[in-house]
């Protein structure tokens, strides 16, 4: 089936990774690598973050699990002090290559978020805000975990995402930087791309539209 839309993660893919700063804030407090990722790949389902991320615990409630569940991996990490880290920086050439999409594709956002600070769901300051927010504007569709009460990677997400563009999944071309949110998505049909950086992303995703966006 020809692609009719082509559907976007934004953390990691519209910005730069927040694990990026994860790191930076492990190195810095001498937390060993990655640690922040593995208290979030812990019980991934029911844990601190997805909670969060579906909107079942408020933000203190949220600090609290998130910091029990860091110190009995050994090192107290609170809550709050993770979703300063969660605000990337918006990638232009990506706003570009969305302002291209827009002419021939729907195009909308399937983003698991937290509900915290000024945007769609992050700690943000004014200047990152608005360039989020004018991103964010060229969407079709944005449908924030936070929001609707679900969360990748629950099939049900990707679905009513194609529900909302008025799509077949197999129609769909879907960017994400990580691995255990493109399963899903492929599963239902789906064409895949994994952002590893944003040169990487635009080029593979000329390829799949055949659009030269440079």
């Amino acid at each position: 089936m020809a692609i009719e839309a082509v559907l976007w993660d934004f953390g990691g893919v519209i910005t730069s990774s927040p694990f990026e700063a994860f790191k930076r804030y492990e190195s810095e407090r001498g937390l060993p690598m990655n640690f922040i990722r593995s208290i979030n790949a812990t019980n991934p389902d029911t844990n601190a973050w997805a909670q969060f991320e579906a909107n079942k615990v408020s933000i203190d409630e949220f600090d609290q699990l998130f910091l029990e569940e860091s110190t009995a991996a050994g090192h107290p990490v609170p809550g709050k002090e993770v979703i300063k880290l969660l605000a990337g920086d918006v990638r232009p050439r990506m706003v570009k290559v969305l302002e291209r999409c827009k002419r021939d594709y729907k195009i909308s956002c399937l983003t698991n978020n937290v509900r915290s600070g000024k945007g769609p769901g992050m700690s943000r300051t004014p200047e990152n805000a608005a360039a989020v927010q004018r991103a964010m504007s060229l969407f079709d569709h944005v449908l924030e975990s936070s929001k609707e009460g679900m969360r990748k990677p629950q099939p049900e997400f990707y679905l009513l995402a194609c529900e909302r563009m008025d799509v077949q999944p197999n129609a769909v071309v879907y960017l994400d930087d990580l691995g255990i949110n493109l399963k899903p998505a492929r599963q239902l049909g789906m064409t895949t791309i994994k952002v590893l950086s944003e040169a990487q992303a635009i080029t593979d995703l000329s390829a799949v539209l055949g659009i030269d966006f440079h």
